[in-house]
């Protein structure tokens, strides 16, 4: 068995592709905002947000297609076991197939039934609604690309993923500008670029995916995709990570109902802010990714020495990159807010509430972090546990006490929530590197 441990080089090859194409997520999501932020009223903007919030929440549940596939990818990959690297990977893109069409058929009676418990005003809704249900037809593209590319990290392949993403939303940049400033389409002009763009992502991913497969050994042994039991490794590695991601998604809904409650100019703040708190998210990813796929190698070759040295070197370079990030927002406070929208009381709002922005990388980084090491070495339960205690011991009892400071009380509550996800996971973290319990099973 080769010797796995990482050195800056190994995470920087894999970190920077998966920066770049998740930055371009985020990015798609600022153009959408800085273009609806321009037409005149702060109703698509608010409309696109919630809209997109919901589908989010119905998208994202099923994120640990992502995020099970290179647990087990990285693991199978450690161990060279190429027939279950073949193996995971078509029982990931059946799942997602499977999962999307049943959301295809539950979203029209989902969407309305959030929108309506987020309590925005009926013109919000009504948008919100029209760009939820358009939204729908791109989940079959959407859930087949998170297997894809968790499959691709698992392999310690992160260019390919690159590409997939970087088609994807430039893609859904140029549909923007052609279906909502060309055509006047609006917040429906924004869902339809979004569902094409998905679609040619997926194009692309099967194409680059064909290639590898070409080089790949081993062989696929059809007669495991119909045997339920044969699923109970990803199925096993997803339970916990779909409970983990819905309540953090559901955080995230959370979050966006309060602001739509606080009123439309809030709301469309909010919108705004959370553009930054994705760029970070996204950015920090990257180093998050690389620990998934070292540290998902290094427990399949059984290196504990491995998995330390990876913690150690993907925290140096995330800490670095989150105090970076933290000091470019303060940098420019002046003139970021007015890149997202011109309207001046949504302005007023971003500003008044731009401190929170600034504190969120330096809070976040050790979540954020942490789920890669525990996603990349299987204990996904932990990830779960950290999530769901957060939310429920920190997040919801502060904003409850916080609610006379109306929207400061919310994005207090929610820094919080983070600081307790790094801090939750960083004391198991101490607890299994003094015990040394990473060699056994988790």
């Amino acid at each position: 068995m080769t010797d796995t441990r990482p050195n800056h080089r190994q995470i920087w090859q894999l970190a920077w592709p998966m920066m770049l194409s998740n930055l371009s997520i985020p990015l798609l999501g600022a153009v959408d905002t800085a273009i609806l932020g321009h037409l005149g009223s702060p109703v698509y903007l608010g409309a696109v947000s919630l809209g997109a919030s919901v589908l989010t929440l119905l998208f994202w549940s099923f994120g640990f297609l992502r995020m099970g596939t290179t647990s087990v990818a990285a693991r199978a990959t450690g161990a060279e076991d190429h027939d279950a690297i073949r193996l995971v990977l078509a029982q990931s893109l059946i799942l997602a197939l499977g999962l999307a069409l049943l959301i295809i058929a539950l979203g029209p009676w989902l969407i309305p039934t959030a929108l309506g418990w987020m309590g925005a005003s009926p013109e919000v809704a009504a948008l919100a609604q029209s760009y939820g249900e358009i939204r729908l037809w791109g989940a079959p593209a959407s859930l087949m690309n998170f297997a894809l590319i968790g499959w691709f990290i698992g392999r310690q392949d992160t260019r390919r993923p690159l590409m997939i993403l970087l088609t994807t939303n430039l893609l859904n940049i140029l549909l923007d500008a052609l279906l909502i400033l060309g055509l006047g389409m609006k917040s429906d002009g924004a869902a339809w670029a979004s569902v094409l763009a998905e679609y040619g992502g997926l194009l692309v991913g099967l194409g680059l995916l064909r290639h590898h497969l070409i080089r790949l050994p081993g062989q696929l042994d059809r007669l495991h995709l119909r045997q339920w039991h044969a699923y109970r490794a990803l199925l096993q590695v997803n339970r916990h990570l779909f409970v983990r991601t819905l309540c953090l998604l559901l955080v995230f809904a959370f979050f966006a109902a309060q602001g739509a409650r606080l009123g439309d100019q809030i709301l469309a703040a909010n919108a705004v802010l959370l553009q930054f708190l994705m760029l970070t998210s996204y950015a920090l990813d990257g180093f998050a990714h690389a620990a998934e796929a070292l540290a998902g190698r290094a427990l399949g070759a059984r290196q504990a020495d491995a998995l330390r040295q990876t913690v150690r070197l993907t925290t140096l370079w995330a800490l670095a990159c989150a105090a970076l990030i933290s000091l470019v927002f303060i940098a420019g406070a002046p003139w970021w807010p007015g890149l997202f929208t011109s309207l001046e009381p949504v302005l007023e709002q971003v500003r008044a509430h731009y401190l929170w922005i600034c504190l969120v990388p330096l809070v976040g980084v050790w979540g954020y972090q942490l789920d890669g090491v525990y996603l990349g070495s299987g204990r996904t339960a932990i990830m779960q546990y950290s999530v769901v205690g957060s939310a429920l011991l920190v997040f919801l009892p502060l904003w409850w006490w916080l609610q006379p400071l109306g929207n400061h009380g919310l994005w207090l509550a929610f820094l919080a929530f983070n600081g307790a996800r790094g801090i939750s996971l960083g004391a198991v973290y101490y607890y299994l590197n003094r015990r040394r319990r990473w060699l056994l099973p988790a």
